[in-house]
């Protein structure tokens, strides 16, 4: 048993879908959220500085006591997640996995969109994904531009907010693309916007946030880092950003509950 707390880490505010799902899956287990907030979006950055980045908050959540990282950033884990295995070894570090597998084993029309950070898109770990899993599949991609920053403002449930995802899945849907993969933490948070974009076409939305639960449950199994089962869990929020965004985490994340 080791009742230390788990950090989960993402540019921004996105990762509190994974967390909002390894809260729900390990209701005993502590938690650590480092929002970066300062340097988001990562999306479009250099590699170098991505990984930079991802180091410094992942040593951040290290001094903290996390006994486990997940890194809840698609585009950091692209830059960043073996660098950060082998510096950080032996603690288990779980990253983003491309939720491609299980949307080309599930399509039908075997058209299959992935909805990603340029960044992402360009990563060798998307690269080997799609390579792997998208023999005789039209896998379509496009960047969710602006949908960082959206989510970042609160303005996912906005007019802009329904046009920026209707001009990214113009092309998926043109296509027949009946999964759509979301490559990028933060847009769940648009997933009723995509739902009512897509509705009527048999599209499935892909969110690898459940998945990546699933792994930390796995890995703490691997590792007996369970807490215990009588451990009374906290919840802290960090940030490199400043007081007024650590609020604005704490109030997101209650809203995601």
């Amino acid at each position: 048993m080791n009742d230390a707390p788990i950090g989960v880490y993402d540019s921004g505010l996105g990762g509190l879908t994974v967390w909002r799902e390894v809260r729900r899956m390990l209701p005993s287990e502590s938690l650590v959220y480092l929002g970066d907030g300062k340097n988001c979006p990562y999306g479009s950055r250099p590699r170098e500085e991505v990984r930079r980045l991802a180091d410094e908050a992942v040593a951040s959540l290290v001094a903290q006591g996390c006994k486990m990282v997940v890194v809840a950033c698609n585009t950091a884990t692209a830059a960043a997640i073996d660098f950060l295995r082998e510096k950080y070894a032996p603690m288990p570090i779980v990253g983003m996995e491309p939720a491609v597998k299980p949307a080309c084993l599930n399509t039908r029309s075997g058209v299959v969109g992935v909805l990603a950070t340029e960044r992402s898109l360009d990563g060798e770990l998307f690269r080997r994904t799609a390579a792997k899993y998208g023999s005789g599949v039209e896998l379509i991609t496009a960047p969710g531009r602006g949908f960082v920053e959206l989510v970042e403002s609160d303005r996912e449930s906005t007019p802009e907010a329904e046009q920026a995802v209707r001009d990214a899945v113009a092309v998926m849907l043109e296509h027949g693309a009946d999964q759509i993969v979301l490559g990028c933490t933060h847009y769940p948070f648009l997933l009723p916007v995509l739902e009512r974009v897509v509705a009527g076409r048999g599209v499935e939305i892909v969110d690898p946030s459940p998945a990546v639960a699933r792994r930390v449950v796995q890995l703490l199994d691997q590792y007996g880092l369970h807490a215990a089962p009588d451990h009374v869990p906290s919840y802290t929020f960090r940030t490199f950003a400043g007081e007024s965004y650590r609020l604005r985490l704490e109030h997101k994340a209650a809203e995601s509950l």
